[in-house]
């Protein structure tokens, strides 16, 4: 007798083993910064299927600093004791190489933190040769057709000089996190409607994860029990569209920070998955996300930057939606994201080393 889909799915979320196929070969999966908050929540996400699907079996990777070794075996020593079925192995280490060994999907977390006085410059400054390193160790240790995400801030930056010191990886397998600010968007309008989220989609972040970044609400849309209508029909209020919900959610990292007194963490790993889950999996129909990817000249944003565009995903390859409509205003914060973009780009180059 066939189960239905529905019941299927719901046995994959409530016991993923009873599903899993067991001719499903283990793929790797590399997590640096791994003994740091946002690595510490996310390995086991990843190892619980949270990321590549309830049936699929990983062996974690796992990247820190030497200083931080004894933590990285705490946290090895965890997903171990947590007796977690799709987990076939885990290592530890703090060499770059052993770390990119044969890995199919990498989630780069590990970088220098921005500090408090410190200027974006001096922030560059510090992850340019952190990013040089680790695109050596991806070209010349990692499998063919590595997936690579990028979270360490400056993100769009990191992964620009990922891709330029990895020549022979394709600039389509190297992507960025601004998934974490398109849950934020969804989020701020799920509250101002008073509608679940998951009823609300097609919520935009163009640009840099930075403070310049284009929250963009007019094109989504939000399902309520008069059906699924315009965002911006259903708000009917242009400056909180314009003015508000653009600042909250380009500023809700310094108010979490505030707030808990540690940057995001759970928030920034379950955006990390989300990012990998759909990537690799697919966005469901009618859906487009908002991923960081090396720029192809959509919508006018200059070639050569990673920049946050809408996406759809199928069979582990995206596309920017095309032919969205964009006024002066959307334009005029397009442009904003993309100029500090290309200053990033300048500023990453004078510290590169030969």
């Amino acid at each position: 007798m066939m189960l239905p889909n529905s019941l299927l799915q719901r046995l994959a979320s409530w016991c993923p083993w009873l599903l899993r196929d067991e001719r499903k070969q283990p793929v790797k999966v590399l997590v640096t910064g791994a003994a740091g908050q946002i690595g510490y929540a996310i390995v086991a996400m990843i190892a619980r299927g949270l990321m590549l699907g309830p049936d699929q079996p990983v062996v974690l990777h796992m990247l820190d600093l030497p200083k931080s070794a004894e933590t990285l075996n705490g946290v090895r020593m965890e997903l171990i004791d947590a007796a977690l079925p799709l987990l076939r192995g885990v290592v530890a280490t703090s060499d770059e190489a052993e770390a990119f060994r044969g890995v199919n999907f990498a989630v780069l977390i590990g970088g220098s933190p921005r500090r408090e006085g410190m200027q974006r410059k001096d922030l560059i400054a510090k992850n340019v040769p952190i990013y040089q390193s680790q695109a050596s160790a991806l070209q010349q240790h990692a499998a063919p057709n590595c997936k690579v995400l990028v979270v360490a801030n400056p993100a769009n930056t990191n992964a620009l000089v990922l891709k330029e010191f990895a020549p022979a990886v394709p600039a389509k397998n190297i992507t960025c996190l601004t998934r974490l600010d398109h849950n934020r968007a969804l989020g701020q309008i799920s509250e101002k409607l008073g509608v679940h989220v998951a009823d609300v989609r097609n919520a935009i972040v163009w640009g840099n994860h930075s403070s310049t970044q284009f929250p963009d609400a007019r094109h989504a849309t939000a399902r309520t029990q008069h059906g699924e209508k315009p965002v911006v029909e259903l708000v009917a209020d242009e400056k909180w569209l314009k003015e508000e919900f653009v600042s909250v959610v380009q500023q809700r990292g310094e108010a979490v920070i505030k707030a808990r007194k540690q940057s995001s963490s759970l928030s920034a790993a379950s955006a990390a998955c989300d990012h990998m889950r759909d990537w690799i999996l697919g966005t469901p129909k009618g859906t487009w996300v908002s991923m960081g990817v090396y720029s192809d000249g959509s919508y006018g944003v200059p070639e050569g930057i990673f920049y946050s565009f809408p996406v759809t995903c199928d069979k582990g390859e995206w596309s920017i939606v095309q032919g969205l409509e964009v006024d002066d205003f959307a334009r005029s914060k397009m442009e904003l994201s993309a100029n500090e973009l290309d200053e990033e780009r300048s500023m990453a180059y004078e510290f590169v080393s030969s």
